[in-house]
């Protein structure tokens, strides 16, 4: 079992995450750092700065921050409540950077830390180079236990299978259409999953080789959440696919949402809800891709297109992050009764911990 982390002002969690600019006018620097330091061509930049105009972000920076960043914050802010030690957020494209919330850590004394990635499931092109970023800012001067791949955590499948409950439960309250569900989450170009000997270059970045099990890990979390839901979701009706393609050049893993959901109009349903399983919080893959561009395509197809409400700062996905920050990744994998009920005795001497009630 891993060593609980302690009541002691020099341990502290820190939640890793993407990054978002502030402002439109920080979006080629932004890309930028997304990129490796390549960037990417005016139309490009032109074309993202649209898409986050469309979901809210100005030239001009808001009180609230753009989404992402507000949310991240928010968790942070909640698990903080919970816990006796310290929760810092290091962003691994933009502010606050993890190198300089590192160094914030030093400064205030900090000795060990418990690192959690803010993408539940593993891989080279995200986790990866989270985990490097983390350990180029320690420099060996802390100890870090760097929490990589939690997508089966019971309270993260039950986060999302109560937000993907009372989305299926409304779409069929309203209409008799036949319903499907959706389960999404990030594309990631086919060379960086692909097993390798060799270490492999992904935007001027050398990744680790060895087998990546990404696409099986998002899968694992929608199979878990269909599991969970199976009182009400039939194994026929549930399917799964890859948002969010890039724009450089490569094949991206799939199949797309757009393919799925022409195929889905095909077989006779009617309304889809989609669930993007890859994300804790709503930001521009969310709000833009579902909310607007996926939501076009439904419509040109006919179909009706439902999305269940992100985690954001979820009771649940709080439970969650407070067992991370507690335990590491030392938890039951499932989303089984037996294992939600060993997560609560585990926790019970917790204050806040959000109790079960279905």
């Amino acid at each position: 079992m891993k060593r609980k982390i302690e009541d002691n002002p020099k341990e502290a969690v820190l939640l890793l995450a993407h990054g978002t600019p502030d402002v439109l006018g920080e979006m080629e620097e932004y890309l930028k750092l997304v990129t490796g330091g390549r960037g990417v061509p005016p139309q490009v930049v032109h074309e993202l700065q649209e898409r986050y105009a469309a979901i809210g972000l100005r030239d001009t920076p808001s009180i609230a921050g753009p989404h992402l960043t507000r949310w991240t914050m928010r968790q942070a802010d909640r698990l903080r409540e919970r816990l006796d030690h310290p929760v810092y957020v290091g962003m691994r494209n933009w502010k606050p950077f993890i190198r300089d919330v590192v160094d914030d850590m030093r400064l205030a004394g900090i000795e060990r830390i418990r690192a959690i990635c803010l993408a539940p499931q593993n891989s080279r092109t995200s986790v990866g180079l989270f985990k490097r970023a983390v350990e180029n800012a320690v420099a060996e001067s802390f100890s870090v236990d760097f929490v990589a791949g939690w997508a089966d955590h019971p309270m993260l499948i039950n986060a999302f299978a109560q937000r993907m409950r009372g989305a299926l439960n409304a779409a069929r309250s309203k209409r008799h259409d036949r319903v499907a569900v959706l389960f999404t989450a990030h594309s990631v170009p086919t060379r960086t999953v692909e097993p390798s000997e060799a270490p492999i270059e992904y935007h001027g970045m050398i990744l680790a080789n060895g087998p990546d099990s990404y696409a099986d890990d998002c899968f694992e979390t929608a199979r878990l959440v269909a599991e969970e839901l199976k009182n009400i979701l039939s194994p026929d009706d549930w399917y799964f696919a890859f948002q969010s393609q890039g724009m450089s050049g490569g094949p991206w893993i799939g199949p797309t949402v757009e393919y799925s959901l022409s195929q889905l109009k095909a077989d006779g349903y009617e309304t889809v809800v989609i669930q993007p399983v890859g994300f804790l919080c709503d930001h521009v893959e969310v709000l833009y891709d579902i909310d607007i561009a996926f939501q076009e395509t439904a419509k040109n197809l006919g179909l009706k297109l439902i999305r269940a409400g992100s985690l954001n700062d979820s009771s649940l996905l709080i439970d969650a992050l407070e067992d991370l920050a507690l335990y590491g990744k030392d938890y039951p994998a499932s989303s089984s009764s037996s294992s939600v009920d060993a997560f609560l005795h585990r926790n019970a001497g917790s204050p806040n911990l959000n109790k079960l009630t279905a």
